[in-house]
């Protein structure tokens, strides 16, 4: 690959974690920070390794117009958007396509990605080949009338079914990650939560189309990792299971794979569902000639049945557990995602197939988070004074947080500390090195009226126990 230069549009660990990719391909980056994130760990690394003239400040992350000026004054090949901001929006990288000095966008076509974006659209697709998904609306819905008929229609459904407290859901169709979803349980309430979700998909994606759909209830939330290229070759990187999340339908502990049938008993057959989420969800990035790094979404019922939820076109925050549990046969270091991304952005052939690609032991993901579960998961803020965490070769620490001096957690985002990925030649192991490495954990701090530092640590410990469990 030639010596080109990546802008990183991101902050956090997912910056660093692009920074360590470019580094394993020999490729130049810049990054940029805001004012609050002057003392994360992205800024001071690109400091050291590249020089000042490698970190640029700007208002905000959100501006495009920002992004593309730095890009220009930098003199940057790609931008690598990460995940969040800019990874799932068409606009941006349409608009890095065309400009006057193109730029390469580092995930899928902007075509594949407002395709994909919608998940009215996506489930459109996915009905035409085949693929199950939740019963609900087939396009966006935009009158209330509309959608209160179909809601009625879908609380009588589930009525015939025999479903104890029938419900749906309202979701922005060009929504993502847990956000601009409602669920209505009364359909006296519809209107009030329609109209609600409709005004927040107007405000944060520009379109206020909105799925309504039925409400699973007894599900596991499985994802399937694909990897594909521009020259049609797509293999899989076996699946995740992120059914442990916070009320607000954020993950904090996720697993590879996504069941494990040979030490747990599981009321289908487990092993033959895996295989056909990945059948399907390679089926449908065949037909949208997808071309990038992709997690198709899915929820699987007590009974066995799958239904696909969305494609997030973009690398996730737990990507890494999928590779942790990968092996390349042609290749001695460990499978990197964000580095095969890359790779794939820029035009290369992936130089392996499904064939040379094998599978091995448990990886779990610990979202570390400042959080009082208590309250709902209401975020802490406050200054980090201590920040230390056990050095193991089975676990691998991502965290944007100084570990050498105070740290100060910013109130503009979301106060996520770390990512643990932890790896066990089999389940049971995973998480006894998961329970070790919370037990040896150490962050102290305190908040402005000096009471001390809360996170989420307690809670994942206790959560362990459910993992990969119905």
């Amino acid at each position: 690959m030639d010596k080109k230069r990546i802008l990183i549009a991101n902050r956090g660990e997912i910056a660093i974690r692009i920074m360590n990719a470019c580094d394993e391909l020999d490729l130049d980056y810049v990054v940029v920070y805001t004012a609050q994130d002057s003392a994360s760990l992205h800024v001071k690394k690109a400091i050291e390794e590249k020089g000042p003239e490698a970190v640029y400040r700007i208002s905000n992350y959100k501006d495009p117009n920002e992004i593309f000026s730095v890009a220009d004054h930098c003199g940057a090949d790609a931008i690598h958007p990460g995940y969040g901001f800019f990874s799932e929006n068409f606009r941006f990288a349409r608009r890095a396509a065309l400009r006057n000095r193109p730029l390469t966008f580092i995930g899928p076509r902007w075509e594949v990605i407002r395709d994909l974006g919608s998940k009215i659209n996506t489930k459109r697709i996915a009905k035409q080949l085949g693929i199950p998904v939740i019963p609900g609306s087939d396009e966006p819905l935009y009158s209330e009338i509309e959608a209160e008929v179909l809601a009625e229609k879908l609380f009588f459904q589930q009525k015939e079914q025999g479903v104890d407290k029938p419900s749906i859901l309202v979701k922005a169709s060009a929504g993502g990650g847990g956000m601009g979803i409602e669920e209505v349980n009364h359909l006296d309430t519809f209107r009030q939560i329609y109209r609600r979700i409709q005004n927040y998909a107007k405000r944060q994606f520009g379109d206020e189309g909105v799925l309504i759909e039925q409400c699973m209830r007894d599900y596991h939330h499985l994802e399937v990792q694909l990897l594909c290229s521009q020259h049609e070759e797509i293999v899989h990187f076996s699946t995740r299971n992120c059914t442990i999340q916070s009320t607000g339908r954020q993950k904090r502990i996720e697993v590879a794979p996504g069941f494990d049938p040979k030490t747990i008993d599981y009321p289908f057959d487990a092993a033959k569902v895996l295989d056909l989420m990945v059948d399907y969800s390679i089926q449908l990035a065949k037909e949208v000639k997808y071309d990038n790094v992709g997690t198709w979404e899915w929820i699987v019922t007590r009974d066995g049945k799958p239904y696909l939820l969305e494609v997030n076109t973009r690398i996730q925050v737990e990507n890494e557990i999928s590779a942790r549990i990968s092996r390349i046969s042609k290749h001695d270091a460990p499978v990197n995602l964000i580095r095969e991304q890359i790779r794939s952005a820029f035009g290369e052939k992936l130089g392996f197939k499904q064939k040379h690609i094998s599978f091995a032991g448990t990886s779990i993901e610990l979202r570390i988070v400042a959080e009082d579960v208590k309250r709902g998961f209401a975020p802490w803020c406050g200054k980090i004074t201590t920040f230390s965490f056990p050095e193991k070769p089975w676990v691998r620490l991502y965290s944007h947080v100084p570990q050498d001096e105070p740290y100060e957690i910013p109130t503009e985002y979301d106060p996520n500390l770390a990512l643990a990925i932890i790896w066990g030649m089999n389940t049971e192991q995973a998480k006894e090195r998961a329970r070790e490495f919370i037990s040896k954990t150490v962050i102290r701090g305190e908040d402005s009226r000096g009471k001390p530092i809360i996170t989420n640590l307690e809670y994942l410990k206790d959560r362990l126990d459910d993992v990969l469990k119905f």
